[in-house]
């Protein structure tokens, strides 16, 4: 499982004699975009690093029978795979990132607020991140899972309400997500040491931010999600591929072994104690040699 995206910039490495490469902007993101200042009210939460995990490395199997609701296959149901369209949906894959990555109780007071609060930031860094405005990320790109909003999703009323966007006049829902980052590493991950110190370093690439909604998990949507993000990252050039995963979960090291993954390094436990958070393993992807 690859863990919630930091909100602030990473510090820089030492610079290079190289001029930096071209910046690469998604087409919704390519006028200037006005921000407001976001300020969290001080409330403590509990990251809810066991439902983060379970979002996406449940879904190791296609059609297993785990999840409360069945994604269909094709027809007017079947689930969509493939880079964001509009801010509108942007924004809905964010609320589903935090709706996965924290929990709070239900009597918590000002956790609805909070929530937005972090949505709000979060949804501020992904549109740096994807136009080129955060140092290092070369280029980044939120592909969704998403399906519309149809009678068999009433079981998942909070789901629909809270991940909901309008494209073209129709109701859909973001199920699952992940960002695809080209960049040379990820703030407070392990960084990759491949491609070599000889090789083009703008080769590689990090998945972050995976997650697929708890009501649709088992379903081959995790699966999904990586395939797709595989195959765009061959169009960007990508020889190197990593994802980081929590050490203490299985299901999700199973899914990304299936998709191709190997270990690579592990993070010191002095690190992970100082972040508190479960260890993390960085896992590799060969893409010019695994099979298309």
């Amino acid at each position: 499982m690859a863990s919630a995206s930091r909100l602030l910039p990473p510090t820089p490495p030492p610079h290079s004699a190289a001029s930096p490469p071209a910046r690469h902007l998604h087409p919704t993101l390519a006028a200037p975009l006005s921000r407001r200042p976001i300020n969290p009210p001080r409330l403590r939460c509990r990251a809810a690093s066991a439902a983060a995990a379970a979002g996406a490395a449940a879904t190791t199997t296609t059609g297993g029978g785990g999840g409360a609701l069945v994604l269909e296959g094709s027809g007017a149901g079947a689930v969509a795979v493939r880079e964001f369209v509009t801010l509108d949906e942007l924004r809905a894959a964010v609320r589903l990132r935090i709706r996965t990555f924290y929990e709070y109780a239900t009597d918590s007071y000002g956790a609805e607020d909070l929530r937005k609060s972090l949505a709000d930031r979060e949804y501020d860094a992904l549109q740096d991140r994807i136009s080129g405005k955060m140092i290092n990320f070369q280029r980044v790109s939120c592909i969704n899972g998403t399906v519309p909003l149809l009678p068999s999703l009433v079981s998942a009323e909070e789901l629909c309400s809270t991940c909901k966007f309008v494209e073209d006049g129709e109701e859909r829902v973001v199920v699952g997500s992940l960002d695809l980052n080209q960049c040379l590493w990820l703030p407070d991950e392990l960084t990759g040491k491949r491609p070599g110190v000889n090789e083009s370093s703008h080769t590689r690439a990090y998945l972050s931010n995976v997650c697929v909604a708890k009501e649709l998990q088992r379903n081959g949507l995790g699966y999904a999600l990586v395939d797709k993000s595989k195959k765009l990252a061959r169009e960007w050039g990508i020889t190197d591929l990593y994802v980081h995963v929590a050490i203490n979960n299985e299901a999700a090291q199973k899914l990304y072994n299936k998709c191709g993954f190997v270990y690579e390094s592990e993070e010191p436990a002095w690190k992970a104690r100082f972040l508190g958070r479960p260890r993390r393993l960085l896992l590799w992807l060969d893409l010019k040699k695994d099979a298309l």
